[in-house]
């Protein structure tokens, strides 16, 4: 399909979803906006389906870390894997005093994914699977055995009140969207879509807060047979429509856009090969806010890489439902093998109702930051990881998460006096 029947086909599709001379299809031909638009700003974020490879990989090596400590609470375990056609590879760094089948998990994890069928790109019964694993390094080790940081470097963590989840719009909405294609691939709703999946959600904000959507991108792996029209079609009906609220459309919000190449065919780890980790902006704030250190899935909780970025999360939470600002940012710093963190910073971005240094010092007389307190604190010794390795980390109300509870937002906002 060239550029012109695609663009023909696009607005025939939008003609027959939303009606002829829809809101949706007048503001397509239209860029300009005749308001003000100094205090306002585009921002975008992404989220993509479990049957992404870079999703495939983060399960495995978050499911092999569930099954240690399942058997094996201090298990220390730093899990990596590789998908690419007909192949899996776990490598890493394990120690623990438990036995566990590393390809029967791989293979059950893809089996639940979705993957199921040598004609989908990928099959879980007839993919080979290679594993490379070595004890943890000694030097390492010798630090974690005395309660220090399993890494060294700087980890954040971040909340805002503009979403019931104090999660940034653009990132729920998007996330959403990917459970929503999930769900109806799993239900048989729409029975020719494949695992693979993408969204991506653009929102409008004024004067920092969100008003609007302004554009929404849905691409999804699917039966080679199925025509684009179909797929457009069945997309925004059963995919956008029951998870956009309506509030946030108006006139001049696009047509959505679906699979925009105008095929999907080939998907999963036979398209594009999986690597853990590199979904690090899908798994945490959809780049509203910054990240560092490491990436999360198949490290074990002496990582403060994971540990200290869910930490970070979980007071950045108490910090906003307390009301003491409407955005909030924080950053620790650690060296490895110590127990106390180098350094603590907090950025409300001017919505705080105290100072950033009175708030930082609430957080230093009610949060113990040390490695061991950590993983007490938000009972990281469980095996709860897989559930967290797709549709994000953050803002998951739906799963009983320590970091995603306010059980300190009294305690909060009783120190400040507000």
């Amino acid at each position: 399909m060239g550029p012109a029947a695609a663009e023909k086909h696009r607005e025939t599709a939008v003609d027959r979803t939303y009606g002829k001379g829809s809101e949706w299809e007048r503001v397509a031909r239209c860029d300009s906006r005749e308001d003000d638009l100094s205090n306002r700003f585009l921002f975008t974020s992404e989220s993509v389906t479990e049957g992404h490879p870079d999703k495939m990989a983060d399960q495995i090596s978050d499911a092999v870390l569930d099954a240690i400590l399942a058997q094996d609470p201090y298990g220390r375990v730093a899990c990596e894997t590789m998908l690419t056609t007909g192949l899996v590879m776990v490598a890493g760094e394990i120690t623990t005093a438990c036995h566990i089948d590393i390809p029967e998990i791989a293979r059950a994890t893809i089996q639940d994914v979705g993957y199921t069928r040598a004609k989908y790109g990928f099959d879980y019964q007839t993919c080979g699977v290679i594993t490379a694993i070595q004890k943890q390094s000694p030097d390492i080790a010798m630090g974690v055995d005395r309660g220090g940081a399993g890494d060294q470097g700087m980890m954040f963590g971040y909340a805002t009140n503009e979403t019931q989840e104090l999660m940034p719009m653009p990132l729920m909405l998007a996330h959403k969207l990917a459970r929503q294609l999930s769900l109806v691939r799993r239900n048989g709703t729409i029975p020719y879509l494949r695992p693979d999946g993408k969204t991506q959600v653009t929102v409008e904000y004024e004067n920092g807060r969100p008003i609007r959507v302004d554009k929404i991108l849905v691409s999804s792996q699917h039966d080679p047979s199925v025509k684009q029209s179909t797929i457009y079609e069945d997309i925004v009906e059963h995919v956008i429509k029951p998870v956009i609220p309506e509030h946030m459309v108006d006139s001049q919000t696009k047509p959505p856009l679906v699979n925009p190449t105008g095929s999907f065919a080939v998907g999963g780890p036979q398209g594009d090969t999986g690597l853990t980790g590199r979904k690090i902006i899908v798994d945490t704030y959809g780049g509203m806010a910054r990240h560092g250190g490491g990436a999360f899935s198949g490290k074990d909780p002496t990582k403060v890489d994971r540990s200290a970025a869910y930490m970070m999360r979980y007071i950045a939470r108490q910090i906003v439902g307390a009301g003491l600002a409407d955005r909030c940012e924080l950053q620790v710093a650690y060296a490895i093998g110590e127990r106390e963190p180098l350094s603590v910073n907090i950025n409300t971005f001017g919505t705080g109702q105290i100072t950033d240094g009175q708030i930082l010092q609430i957080v230093s007389r009610l949060f113990d930051l040390t490695p061991g307190a950590i993983i007490e604190k938000l009972q990281l010794r469980r095996p709860i990881y897989r559930q967290v390795a797709a549709f994000g980390h953050f803002g998951r109300t739906d799963l009983d998460v320590a970091w995603e509870k306010d059980d300190m937002v009294d305690a909060v906002r009783n120190a400040a006096g507000v």
